[in-house]
C-alpha cells in the first residue's frame, strides 16, 4: 500500500483529481493518509474531511525559522509513515532540510511546460498571464521530483496544451487543469505506485 501525504494551501483541485484517482483505480493500491495545509482555511482541508482523511494545520508564522518549519512539517509526515509526498497548490517554498528523509519522494504539478514559465514567482494565473502575454501558441502542464531548487527537479510526464487566441489566464489556467493537470499527476503518481519510477541524475527512467 502507497501511503500518501499532501501539502496544500488553496482549493485542492488536483488533490481532489488524486482522490477520484485512487477511487477509480487508476491508482493502484494507494491511500492518502495525511493532507497538511499552511493556511487555516484552505477549501483543501474541507476536501480532505469529506473523503475521512486526517487533516493538519502548520502555518509558517508559528516557527521562528523557515528550517523549524519544514522541520514540523517533514516529522508530522514521518508520523504519519508516508511513502510519498505531493504538493497540490502548497504556496510555501521547502528548504533543503526537508528533503533530507524524502529525496525523490516529493512530487509537483507546474501549470507549464517547464523549463519554459517556471520558478519563482511564476505559480497560479501568474504563469498563464506570462504565457498570454509572449505570445504562445502551446503551454501545458509538468510534473516532476521536487528539490530545493524551484521548479528544477528531475521531470516525470508533461503534457502539451493549445493556448487558444481568445484565452485570458483564468480560461487558460481552467483549460490547463482539466486537460494536463488532472490528467498527468494521477498518472505520475500511478507510476510510482506501481514501481515503474527510477531517477538517474537528473532523468526519470519511466520502465515498461
Amino acid at each position: 500500500m502507497l501511503r500518501i501525504g499532501a501539502l496544500v494551501s488553496g482549493g485542492g483541485t488536483n488533490l481532489q483529481a488524486i482522490l477520484d484517482a485512487i477511487d477509480a483505480g487508476i491508482i493502484p493500491n494507494a491511500k492518502v493518509e495525511l493532507v497538511i495545509s499552511n493556511k487555516k482555511k484552505a477549501f483543501a482541508l474541507e476536501r480532505a474531511s469529506k473523503a475521512g482523511i486526517k487533516t493538519a494545520v502548520i502555518g509558517r508564522k508559528s516557527y521562528e525559522s523557515s528550517a523549524d518549519f519544514d522541520y514540523a512539517l517533514s516529522e508530522a509526515l514521518r508520523a504519519s509513515s508516508v511513502d510519498l509526498i505531493l504538493l497540490a497548490g502548497f504556496m510555501a517554498i521547502l528548504g533543503p532540510g526537508f528533503f533530507t528523509h524524502f529525496e525523490n519522494k516529493v512530487m509537483n504539478v507546474h501549470p507549464a511546460l517547464i523549463p519554459a514559465f517556471s520558478g519563482p514567482g511564476y505559480y497560479g494565473l501568474k504563469v498563464h498571464e506570462a504565457v498570454l502575454a509572449t505570445g504562445c501558441k502551446v503551454t501545458g502542464a509538468s510534473v516532476h521530483f521536487v528539490t530545493p531548487e524551484v521548479d528544477a527537479g528531475p521531470l516525470i510526464l508533461q503534457k502539451a496544451v493549445d493556448v487558444h487566441q481568445d484565452d485570458d489566464a483564468e480560461s487558460l489556467q481552467k483549460r490547463v487543469m482539466e486537460e494536463a493537470e488532472w490528467q498527468i499527476y494521477p498518472q505520475a503518481v500511478s507510476l510510482f505506485a506501481q514501481g515503474r519510477l527510477s531517477v538517474h541524475g537528473h532523468h526519470v527512467i519511466i520502465s515498461q
